[in-house]
């Protein structure tokens, strides 16, 4: 058995790099936990002789057990209630081993970009694409020939890309502008701002998992979204919450607080041009937004009224 002090420094050292797989893996922060959870206090009782690489034994288990539990979890899935949406995360320093560049792989549209593969087709472009692992590498992990690896990864890349790949990130300051406008727009009934806003085919997908009153389907147009945001009896309560601006999967968005709770969360991307919002996610599921609550209070954010 492992002494205790040497899981300790494996647990310190690889943490979050298990958790940037598994969360990419699985689009939920609180299923991700259990798994690198779950991880570690096997590898406890492993035979450390046995793991010749251990970066590299990790991102197998990882990803063998998410492939588990995205295969058991595929009835849950299908009776959802609405629409589903990946769990946001604050800011990015828990996945801190993350280079700038590859910042977008975290981003909320890149979450959602990665719902369209299945999950083998997920864990291989996964790590190929993000975590830059060799095709034999890979072919090890999960079971498949190298050669199929490969064939794996070029249709999933060609996908993802006919579905049209998210939007490059734009400076922040631009962002937080446009997302401050629309909060204020919002706020006030602004028909003529959201106007100017809002891309033509502008989309809003809610996700409140059956236990938060949200449309179950897709609101799709710029015409709709502006009855829907102009109308008195519609989002009421979002209007008495404070909305504040804070980087959420690695960009700026909006999380909704009532009494130092988080309420809602609100994510946007825009245009390719960059000088529309194109689609906003919000998301209202209570169990989707416990980790972000958690965090906030321990920047003091939560706290603030």
């Amino acid at each position: 058995m492992i002494e205790p002090t040497e899981i300790e420094s494996i647990y310190r050292t690889y943490r979050s790099y298990a958790l940037s797989i598994a969360y990419r893996m699985l689009g939920t922060f609180t299923d991700a936990e259990d798994v690198v959870q779950d991880l570690f206090a096997e590898l406890a009782n492993k035979d450390m002789t046995e793991i010749l690489n251990m970066k590299s034994y990790i991102a197998k288990s990882v990803t063998n057990r998410c492939l588990n539990l995205m295969h058991s979890a595929k009835k849950t899935r299908e009776e959802y209630v609405g629409e589903w949406l990946p769990e946001p995360v604050s800011g990015t320093a828990l996945l801190p081993e993350l280079a700038a560049e590859q910042k977008d792989t975290l981003s909320y549209a890149y979450l959602l970009m990665l719902e369209r593969l299945g999950p083998v087709e997920r864990a291989v472009f996964l790590l190929r694409e993000v975590f830059e692992y060799e095709y034999h590498q890979i072919a090890e992990m999960t079971g498949k020939t190298e050669a199929n690896c490969r064939k794996i990864f070029s249709r999933s890349k060609q996908q993802l890309k006919a579905a049209e790949m998210p939007a490059i990130s734009y400076e922040s300051g631009q962002r937080r502008a446009m997302i401050e406008r629309f909060a204020d727009a919002f706020q006030h009934y602004d028909a003529k701002e959201l106007l100017r806003l809002l891309a033509e085919d502008a989309v809003l997908i809610s996700d409140g998992g059956g236990a938060s009153r949200t449309a179950t389907r897709p609101i799709v147009s710029r015409e709709r979204l502006l009855r829907l945001f102009t109308s008195p009896k519609a989002y009421r309560d979002l209007r008495t919450w404070k909305a504040c601006l804070i980087e959420i999967n690695g960009e700026i968005n909006i999380v909704y607080m009532s009494r130092n709770e988080v309420q809602a969360v609100l994510c946007f991307r825009f245009t390719a041009s960059g000088d529309r919002l194109q689609y906003l996610y919000m998301i209202k599921n209570p169990a989707k937004l416990k980790f972000m609550q958690s965090s906030l209070h321990q920047t003091n954010l939560g706290n603030e009224e």
